[in-house]
């Protein structure tokens, strides 16, 4: 498991990653050529450098081949250069946010592991969740398998997951029930608290409300969310 990161580039993607990763725990080291925006997080995170990551030689001192991850988030085409770098001085796994398709096929080429495209991903889950106002969120795993959070049909609800053909018939895995139930809250006013099934057997029923956590394929999904 990783427990050093670099990120590379402080617009609003690198900004917000480097914020997510040094919440979890990790070591993270920052690098932009912009002295305000180190300025901005540097009591956020493990260390922020101000240096330009096109030097091989500065790269070299920071300690970068030292990071278990770099997430390279320039936005320019300086991008391939600094992944090319990062890769020749040993960094194990480079992951690197492309603006356009071609310059992700590139970064591909010369060894990026990973290549996002955060806006393009961000906007086809928002078309995914807004497809079906019965799907709440939505998880891109592959090109082909996603994991989404389904208001329980109502044709489904009363059956047991084996009655209702979830997996038989539609090829998809339920991997958690959220269920609410109602409680009476401190206050003695009526509330709700939620719990959740995980990895729910075959005889457990399908209520009203249930939000399924569902595992397939799109196409499989997506019929899901029809019904």
């Amino acid at each position: 498991m990783a427990k050093s990161f670099a990120v590379i580039g402080l617009g609003d993607f690198g900004m917000n990653v480097a914020r997510a990763l040094s919440r979890k725990g990790f070591e993270v080291l920052v690098i932009d050529t912009d002295e305000t925006k180190i300025a901005e997080i540097s009591e956020e995170v493990s260390q922020g450098l101000v240096m330009d990551a096109t030097n091989e030689r500065a790269l070299k001192e920071a300690g970068i081949q030292d990071v278990d991850v770099a997430i390279v988030s320039v936005g320019t085409d300086e991008a391939i250069l600094i992944t090319q770098l990062l890769k020749e001085l040993g960094v194990s796994r480079v992951v690197v946010r492309a603006t356009s398709p071609l310059q992700g096929k590139i970064l591909t080429r010369i060894g990026a592991d990973r290549v996002v495209f955060p806006e393009r991903e961000m906007a086809e889950r928002l078309a995914q969740s807004l497809s079906s106002p019965k799907i709440f969120d939505y998880i891109e795993l592959s090109p082909e398998y996603g994991v989404v959070e389904i208001v329980a049909p109502k044709k489904l609800t009363g059956k047991s997951l084996k009655e209702s053909g979830l997996r038989k018939n539609y090829g998809v895995t339920v991997m958690a029930i959220r269920r609410k139930y109602p409680v009476m809250s401190k206050k003695g006013t009526p509330d709700f608290k939620e719990e959740a099934i995980i990895s729910p057997g075959a005889d457990d029923e399908i209520q009203e409300g249930d939000i399924l956590v569902l595992l397939g394929k799109y196409k499989d999904l997506s019929r899901i969310g029809k019904l």
